[in-house]
């Protein structure tokens, strides 16, 4: 059995203490308090804790079944999305001229993360709908928002994206699929898609595919690639959606993950379809859905991770085994001994720092919809440009990482079916894969968010940071932690620095994973003196033991897992000579 209730203490921390939205414009236009956020948030903990976590495990026992062409969501799912569409859930943070509901786009994170803690297969076709209005509300055209986005936002229809070809992944230049103009203004669209999560099911009334493909006379390569919107439904004569498109599931894959989300090869023959954007500059539009998609990613790998503590608790306050206390007791509880606690501990300090940087990324999406302040929305695009890949590359990683750590914790408990540590595990290992992986969100890092503007991103985090620094020096309470912080601090800017130097591109690209993870601990160390700063002074008024576990959690953070940055350090320092100058027939000798 999982076990997870909503951290709805900490949510309501995050919403008022740390992004003070009380305070913002954007509430205040929406007439709207933080207790209103905290109303919601409670109702969507019970759709999740009491409708979807029942069903993650059976949901992972059944799979999707596959049936010439159509795909059956396992016993349960169509009900539970029907109850989740009738609720407004999917609009939550969409227009209300799009029949949305126009909340801050943190909700939908800390939704997100909720049905990623409950049941992750279930968040896919909800999470790749979201990341599809937001595509079509920023790139399409007035006729296919009005059309299309009222029934995306509602639940009624449900919305993929398709990338992958059989011949390419991540060089999407090398797309075959083919979209021939029609006379009508629509285009035919000709090709195969793989890995096409949520590709087919039963659980909408209709699917909206947003396809890359080029046309006839497009230039090469990914100057070349255009989107387009493919519905599963065309509309009859009567304007109801029930003339069936050319396109077609030709299977599902077997896969170790995420059974109850179908991943699907999808067949696309002479399929009616329309552009989205302009003509060659698909990968624009597109990456207004990937990167949504990127930090839905890391979002995911939070809510297992968040899942997997709170099960390993549960489990370490129940399991007896050893003796180290001075109780009566034949045994005590796991909880007691040293490598369980910092397990723990362990997972807990990520989770928290990684749930603080991600709403406050999720925060300046309101920023650049809301303020009046050019400068400002430019440095909102910045910051968000430059956690992406820290987020959905961190949070994954440390999510493998967590939900291993908790299986550790139940022994030989955790290998079996019974408790769902197991699946935790399976599911968590798509995360560092999809949606570009891990690899490539350092390379993006370092090789292309480094250089935008002369280093523009890296030199404005440098400067929040520095600004927060000069405020910490000005409260005694804060120069213990400060000077935790500090020597991890140098050594990124150091790195940094090195790494700029640099004039060989692969020799560069040869750091950017270490360089990747030496700039996430720096970033949720920064969020983690933000928090103590916030706890020291709430800890003036109030004796909250919450805000003295944040105190203690940052203090375990900043004294053992910053510390790896010196590791990163000294790793990237020492070049990449020893991989790149390899022999190639050095891998064989010993074949």
């Amino acid at each position: 059995m999982q076990i997870y209730k909503t951290p709805l203490k900490e949510f309501k921390f995050l919403i008022e203490d740390f992004l003070k939205l009380n305070e913002t414009e954007f509430l205040k236009n929406q007439e709207l308090e933080t207790s209103d956020l905290m109303l919601i948030l409670d109702e969507a903990a019970k759709l999740c804790e009491e409708t979807l976590l029942p069903l993650n495990q059976s949901g992972d026992s059944e799979g999707c079944k596959f049936d010439n062409g159509n795909v059956t969501t396992p016993k349960g799912f169509k009900d539970a999305f029907k109850l989740f569409a009738e609720n407004g859930w999917q609009g939550l943070k969409v227009k209300e001229e799009f029949g949305g509901q126009n909340l801050p786009y943190i909700m939908n994170m800390l939704l997100d993360e909720m049905i990623s803690s409950t049941n992750m297969s279930f968040g896919l076709y909800s999470g790749l709908t979201a990341n599809a209005i937001d595509a079509i509300e920023k790139s399409g055209s007035n006729e296919l928002k009005k059309t299309y986005l009222p029934n995306l936002a509602s639940g009624k229809w449900t919305g993929t994206m398709n990338l992958t070809e059989p011949q390419c992944g991540t060089d999407l230049g090398l797309s075959k699929t083919m979209a021939i103009p029609n006379e009508d203004g629509s285009y035919s669209l000709t090709g195969t898609k793989i890995f096409i999560t949520c590709g087919e099911h039963d659980i909408s009334e209709n699917i909206i595919h947003l396809v890359l493909a080029r046309t006839p006379d497009a230039p090469p390569g990914i100057k070349g690639i255009s989107l387009f919107l493919v519905p599963k439904f065309l509309p009859n004569a009567n304007n109801v959606y029930d003339v069936r498109n050319g396109v077609e599931c030709g299977s599902i894959e077997k896969k170790m993950g995420i059974h109850a989300s179908p991943t699907c090869v999808m067949h696309y023959n002479h399929a009616k379809g329309w552009l989205v954007g302009d003509i060659n500059k698909g990968m624009k539009a597109m990456f207004i859905m990937m990167n949504g998609a990127r930090l839905f990613v890391g979002i995911q790998g939070l809510g297992l991770s968040e899942t997997a503590f709170q099960s390993s608790l549960y489990y370490s306050k129940e399991r007896l085994q050893g003796k180290l206390s001075a109780s009566n007791n034949i045994a005590d509880p796991i909880l007691v001994h040293p490598e369980i606690r910092k397990n723990l501990l362990y997972i807990k300090s990520i989770n928290e720092a990684v749930r603080g940087l991600t709403l406050l990324t999720g925060n300046y999406f309101d920023i650049i919809e809301n303020s009046k302040n050019e400068q400002e929305k430019i440095q909102a695009e910045n910051f968000i440009a430059l956690m992406t890949p820290i987020i959905k590359s961190y949070a994954s990683d440390k999510s493998v990482e967590n939900t291993n750590r908790a299986m550790q914790i139940y022994g030989g408990h955790g290998f079996i079916t019974d408790h769902g540590m197991e699946q935790l595990v399976r599911d968590a290992r798509i995360t560092t894969i999809y949606e570009g992986t891990n690899g490539i969100q350092a390379l993006d890092l370092i090789g292309r968010k480094l250089n935008i503007n002369n280093g523009i991103l890296f030199k404005e985090f440098i400067e929040l940071i520095d600004s927060d620094i000069d405020r910490f020096n000005q409260n005694h309470a804060m120069t213990k932690y400060l000077k935790l912080y500090l020597p991890s601090y140098e050594n990124f800017k150091n790195a940094l620095s090195f790494i700029k130097s640099l004039n060989d591109e692969k020799e560069i690209n040869s750091h950017a994973v270490e360089f990747l993870n030496l700039s996430s601990l720096i970033s949720l160390g920064f969020v983690w003196l933000r928090f103590i700063e916030i706890s020291l002074d709430k800890l003036k008024a109030s004796k909250d033991e919450f805000y003295n576990s944040k105190i203690e959690t940052g203090n375990f953070f900043l004294t053992k897992l910053l510390v790896e940055t010196q590791m990163l350090y000294d790793n990237i320092k020492s070049g990449g000579k020893y991989y790149n100058d390899y022999k190639d027939n050095y891998f064989e000798t010993a074949i």
